[in-house]
């Protein structure tokens, strides 16, 4: 008979989702989901939901959005039944599983489960600690990257370890192909380690602090490139920053510096010229549709 786990999920983006998909899949339903607020985007600035709330509210779990943990009043008896937090606060969790949620969970937080959190951290810890792993390791050019389950600690992703696994990167894969993947992975990795650690049989290790790396937040600026920069380079920040932020270039036109984003390249293809253009399949000019990249150079380049 499988275990009853009383847990609240951490989490938003499609790593999130392939983790709790795992855990779902496996019988564990979350008693309560912790996710980023609504946020307004496109043209039209439409305020949309996380997808994660979407599959709670359809199944019926409560959902809590705080736009930050930081200074939260953790005691239960000021918090009216039903407001903002009140699950969090009021129930008895055996753990919480936190994946990719993108905010600092205080330790008042983290103490409220009786077996502390769980994070699913795509790499292999302790390299590339921080925000943005799996663009760091595709900007890197590394061939291999891994989860890693962790407990978490008051130092960002510093806590000792559970388990951890390689995964062999695709010459094909982006950040959000590899985020599904990495996901899908952690997902059934802690399936296979949660019972155990909180029978406690599995006692995690400590991370050799000494190997440590630090990845930064990923801006749009990095997506800027040049014609002439090598192809190898700009393959790598390709994978690395599609579907976001995406790269760019500049070209002049009409006297103005037109933005030019880069939808596609070709990854793999080998050819004598090591120009970025032999490589550009499709562009799409500031103001202007989609276009492949003759047509671009035919209206666009030919007359500078």
């Amino acid at each position: 008979m499988k275990q009853k786990i009383t847990y609240a999920f951490f989490g938003t983006g499609a790593l999130a989702e392939s983790v709790l998909s795992a855990l779902v899949h496996a019988g564990y339903m979350p008693s309560l989901v912790v996710t980023k607020p609504d946020s307004r985007s496109g043209r039209h600035m439409h305020l949309s939901s996380p997808h994660i709330k979407t599959w709670a509210e359809m199944k019926g779990v409560e959902v809590f959005q705080p736009e930050t943990l930081q200074d939260l009043n953790t005691d239960s008896s000021t918090l009216s039944k039903g407001s903002a937090g009140h699950a969090l606060f009021s129930k008895k969790f055996d753990v919480f599983i936190v994946a990719s949620y993108g905010k600092i969970i205080p330790e008042s937080i983290l103490s409220l489960a009786t077996h502390g959190a769980l994070n699913v951290h795509p790499s292999l810890l302790p390299k590339y600690r921080g925000p943005s792993p799996i663009e760091s390791v595709l900007l890197d050019g590394h061939m291999t990257t891994g989860v890693t389950i962790i407990k978490l600690d008051k130092q960002m992703d510093h806590g000792p370890i559970l388990a951890q696994t390689a995964h062999t990167i695709s010459l094909y894969a982006n950040v959000g192909t590899l985020e599904v993947t990495c996901g899908q992975i952690g997902g059934e990795l802690l399936v296979s380690v949660l019972p155990h650690y909180l029978e406690g049989t599995l006692i995690p290790q400590e991370q050799d602090h000494t190997q440590a790396t630090v990845c930064k937040k990923i801006t749009k600026e990095l997506g800027l490139v040049l014609l002439g920069d090598d192809i190898d380079a700009v393959r790598r920040k390709f994978r690395a920053l599609t579907p976001w932020p995406t790269l760019y270039f500049f070209v002049s036109h009409d006297g103005k510096n037109m933005r030019v984003k880069i939808n596609e390249i070709k990854l793999v293809e080998e050819k004598d010229s090591r120009k970025i253009e032999d490589y550009i399949v499709s562009v799409t000019p500031e103001g202007k549709k989609q276009m492949d990249w003759e047509s671009f150079v035919r209206g666009y380049m030919n007359s500078l």
